[in-house]
């Protein structure tokens, strides 16, 4: 049976799934990246959980990570698009079906990364905070 924290990345990783873009979990970056960009959820960290007692709960801020690549000679309205897309994903159910308490992104810091041959890379780290509460830090 999956755990809570399992679950919950399952669920956004789904929901980015549905998004033109490919959609990774964890994954290394293709030599290639799709005209629609590249997505790569990365489990990030769940922190330090508040307690509160009886019953006793864990609630977590859990900050995963969203790395969003986009290549091409329309790679800053491609990336654009992208980001508005992940919005408007996590706007559309901001508990994931009822999984969290709450799902909020964080603003991107977009870089250019040049690549040998090939047209340069624009890519981000969107930090996205999932808060949910358990009853068992490991389950």
């Amino acid at each position: 049976m999956p755990t809570t924290r399992e679950t919950i990345l399952a669920a956004l990783h789904a929901r980015l799934s549905a998004l033109p873009a490919t959609a990774l979990r964890g994954g290394v970056l293709p030599e290639r990246v799709s005209a629609e960009g590249l997505l790569i959820l990365r489990d990030g960290e769940p922190g330090e959980p508040e307690a509160t007692l009886s019953p006793l709960t864990y609630h977590y801020q859990h900050r995963a990570e969203i790395e969003a690549v986009v290549q091409g000679a329309s790679r800053d309205a491609t990336f654009d698009t992208l980001c508005a897309s992940i919005g408007a994903a996590l706007a559309a159910d901001r508990t994931l079906g009822g999984l969290c308490d709450w799902v909020e992104a964080e603003a991107p810091q977009p870089v250019d990364l040049p690549v040998d041959g090939a047209a340069s890379l624009k890519a981000a780290v969107i930090p996205v905070v999932l808060h949910y509460s358990t009853a068992d830090p490991l389950g």
